[in-house]
C-alpha cells in the first residue's frame, strides 16, 4: 500500500507503507507554466546490501542512459529510460533517501 510521505503546495510524494522501494512524486501543474515532459518523478533506492553503482550499471544494461537535469554535484544518479523519462537512483547516504 502506498502512503503519503510528503505533501506541499507544489507536489505530493508517496512511498510504500513499509518505507522501502521507490518514491512516487506528483508535481502539480502551475497555471501559466510551460508544459513539461513528465509530471511524475521516480526515485529508486536500492535494497539494503545492494550498491548504488551496481544498480545504476544494471539499469544501464536494460537501456537507461545518463541524464542531466541541472542536478550539479549530488549523491544520486539521474538516468532516463529509453523513452526519455528521467528518474534518480539514490544511495543510502543521499539526503533524498532519508
Amino acid at each position: 500500500m502506498w502512503v503519503v510521505h510528503e505533501v506541499g503546495d507544489d507536489r505530493a510524494v508517496l512511498r510504500s507503507g513499509r518505507e522501502v522501494g521507490p518514491f512516487l512524486e506528483f508535481v502539480r501543474q502551475t497555471p501559466g507554466a510551460e508544459p513539461v515532459w513528465s509530471r511524475i518523478h521516480v526515485d529508486l533506492l536500492p535494497e539494503r546490501g545492494q550498491e548504488q553503482a551496481a544498480e545504476v550499471a544494471r539499469l544501464r544494461e536494460l537501456g537507461a542512459r545518463s541524464a542531466d537535469v541541472g542536478q550539479g554535484e549530488v549523491s544520486w544518479v539521474v538516468l532516463a529510460d529509453p523513452e526519455g523519462n528521467e528518474f534518480c537512483v539514490l544511495g543510502r547516504g543521499s539526503s533524498a533517501a532519508q
